[in-house]
């Protein structure tokens, strides 16, 4: 990253319509008091941030370019951006981070307004193809016997019955199978596997239907991963999966470069690979039996793959390694090579065989492309890395070869900048989120997102956080990195966890901590029927927080959840059921991660601080993150715990304080006392105050 000019800032916006331009009346008619708006949205009510917002957005749709919108926690930046889009005219793109949000945007949110607002819209969700049902593959799984052995039977059974009802597919509608359910892999496709034209079920396939109404649409709600999967069919000139729009909104868009690094790069899973050798075995079976030696095809497969996890080992389980000349660090250079060469090999092998018979059947031809793209994968990790991107190891039951670029800013530039081709992205770019940096120029997100030159605005949030919110620091607290400290941390949780009834959420930044403390308190409240420990990864992340939220609720127990990783943000849990955020340390990047290290390395050759222009915003941005988990409504009450004594004691810790909201800060051991005190006697499970 290198620097770039000042991007502008907005200045202050028309204060009433005469100033303004056509499309800026009409939002702010549409935000005043007494409009149409309050008068059919029972929840709605002005507020000048989320006005000030709408305002920047019909500008820059009118005039184009990109903006770049920091909206705190209760600004309501939802109808900020969708407001002006809808009122707008412009055919509109609407990308979110998870297909939960999806289905907010497109079950809730844009009902609401396009009725309130009286525009004949029409609006269509788009998700991947792994979100829809297939005909094709529930078909073949209904006469797979592996169902019956694996105890999927029931669930089939709930599936077909289903498929008879739905319009759409859209296994969001489905309620009861898990999205890791090993089931969901059977009923849907893939990219690879999926037999296009020469499917038997084309006239009902559901991804095509989907896919038609996005292309109908006036308004088009989908996700991330599908913008930068419709990115790089456009960069391929292979086709397009999103129609031509004139504005652009992503929210959440605090995700959208990791997200585009991941999707930008190359990926290979030893998971992958023995899922397509399963594929091979069954496909074979099923459509050729006996014209290959499919047994011989899918266990070299199997086998290649578990040798590649074998030259590893156990030492470094649950760590990325560097990958830097021919084989990741701490790998036998030979080794590896062997088994990545016999690992291709037997792809090779997989592709000529299925080459043969591939005319007999279209699921056939499918596994000869899906072989051929195995082996360019192969054959592209035994080459030397490229210059521009970072390869590494992911390390774990499985093992996962990535390599990918270190931003998505030139992707994202030359998107933007061929708005002016026949591409399908014109005009009006908004970027918004609710955490995009810890400064007025939000570089933590232009920079590595290529929009150094966006106009940026910070609108705050109207919550009154001193009076809604406290900051405890203890003191006296063992180094983040001394074994002592998780127990520290674990008996302050404890002490007041117990007095408010549960209501307390635990962030850790490593899965070490997060077990260490976990485990002190499931010993700690063992046998308890009134405070339970929840703890991430017992469970899918729906339902632990389905139980946390049932916190609120007079009867039952109360909850202590200990989590790490997604759970420091996009959760939503108001009102009485979360009172305590507990963060054990400071989220800096770990220093040793190939992907950090690669970025603060291109910093240092551009005679950059790496501390200071990478780890220290990262760390800002990702605590700023975790603290939103407190205050979500303007009724909401509750205390901020940071157990790092480094944000006292350090240089850096002014800065990092500063990207908090602000919230009063307690200090003392006696004040912390008596707040949770204050916060038992407002609680309606919490235990007298001794």
């Amino acid at each position: 990253m290198t620097p770039n000019p000042k991007p502008p800032i907005c200045d202050s916006f028309p204060k009433d319509a005469e100033r303004a331009t056509g499309l800026e009346s009409l939002v702010m008619q549409a935000f005043a008091p007494g409009s149409g708006l309050s008068q059919t949205i029972a929840q709605f009510k002005p507020r000048s941030g989320q006005t000030e917002m709408a305002v920047a957005i019909a500008r820059t749709i009118d005039q184009g370019g990109a903006l770049v919108v920091e909206a705190g926690t209760g600004v309501g930046k939802t109808y900020a951006y969708l407001v002006p889009a809808l009122l707008s005219g412009t055919r509109i793109l609407l990308s979110t981070a998870t297909k939960a949000l999806q289905d907010q945007l497109f079950g809730r949110d844009l009902p609401q307004l396009v009725r309130a607002l009286g525009l004949p819209l029409r609006c269509a969700v788009l998700k991947g193809r792994a979100s829809y049902l297939c005909m094709h593959r529930l078909e073949m799984a209904r006469h797979d016997g592996a169902q019956q052995a694996s105890g999927e039977a029931q669930a089939l059974a709930r599936v077909e019955q289903w498929a008879h009802a739905t319009r759409s597919g859209d296994l969001a509608e489905l309620d009861g199978i898990e999205d890791r359910s090993a089931l969901m892999t059977q009923i849907t496709s893939t990219r690879e596997n999926c037999l296009g034209a020469q499917c038997p079920k084309l006239s009902g396939c559901h991804v095509n239907q989907a896919r038609r109404e996005a292309m109908d649409a006036d308004v088009l709600v989908i996700n991330h991963h599908l913008f930068f999967a419709d990115l790089g069919l456009r960069e391929t000139a292979t086709g397009q999966l999103l129609p031509k729009v004139q504005t652009l909104v992503f929210d959440e868009a605090h995700q959208l470069n990791d997200t585009g690094v991941q999707f930008l790069g190359r990926q290979l899973t030893t998971a992958q690979l023995i899922d397509f050798a399963n594929d091979l075995l069954a496909t074979g079976l099923q459509k050729a039996r006996g014209l290959v030696d499919w047994h011989g095809l899918a266990t070299g497969i199997e086998r290649a793959a578990r040798d590649l996890r074998m030259v590893v080992g156990q030492a470094a389980v649950a760590t990325r390694l560097r990958w830097h000349d021919e084989a990741p660090e701490r790998v036998g250079a030979q080794e590896w090579r062997a088994a990545l060469e016999d690992l291709d090999h037997a792809c090779v092998q997989a592709q000529e065989q299925t080459s043969r018979v591939a005319e007999v059947d279209p699921d056939l031809e499918r596994m000869r492309e899906r072989a051929g793209a195995l082996c360019s994968l192969t054959e592209s990790f035994l080459k030397p890395c490229p210059a521009g991107v970072v390869r590494w190891l992911d390390v774990n039951t499985q093992l996962r070869l990535v390599e990918s670029p270190l931003d998505i800013a030139q992707a994202l530039r030359d998107a933007m900048g061929s708005a002016s081709a026949d591409t399908g992205y014109q005009r009006a770019w908004v970027f918004t989120s609710a955490t995009l940096g810890d400064e007025p120029l939000l570089r933590w997100f232009t920079e590595p997102c290529g929009l150094s030159d966006a106009t940026t605005l910070r609108v705050e949030s109207p919550f009154n956080y001193q009076r809604q919110a406290a900051l405890y620091l203890p003191a006296g607290f063992a180094d983040p990195a001394d074994a002592a400290h998780s127990a520290q941390v674990a008996a302050l949780v404890a002490q007041a966890a117990s007095r408010l009834g549960g209501r307390t959420l635990v962030l850790t930044t490593t899965l070490r901590a997060l077990n260490s403390i976990s485990d002190a308190l499931a010993l700690e409240f063992s046998g308890s029927e009134r405070i339970h420990v929840l703890t991430q990864g017992q469970g899918s992340k729906r339902v632990l927080m389905e139980r946390f939220r049932s916190a609120g609720a007079v009867d039952g127990p109360g909850y202590i959840l200990v989590a790490s990783a997604t759970f420091w943000q996009g959760i939503d849990i108001p009102g009485d059921a979360l009172q305590l955020v507990v963060i054990d340390k400071l989220p800096f990047p770990p220093p040793n991660d190939p992907l950090a290290e690669a970025r603060a390395n291109r910093l240092k050759a551009a005679g950059r601080s790496a501390f200071k222009d990478y780890f220290l915003p990262e760390a800002a941005v990702a605590l700023r993150q975790g603290a939103g988990r407190l205050i979500r409504r303007e009724s909401d009450r509750g205390a901020l715990v940071l157990c790092d004594g480094r944000v006292s004691t350090r240089g850096y810790g002014r800065r990092l304080l500063a990207a908090l909201p602000a919230m009063r800060v307690v200090a003392d051991a006696g004040e912390w006392d008596a707040l949770i005190d204050d916060l038992t006697r407002a609680s309606t499970k919490g235990s007298p105050p001794s």
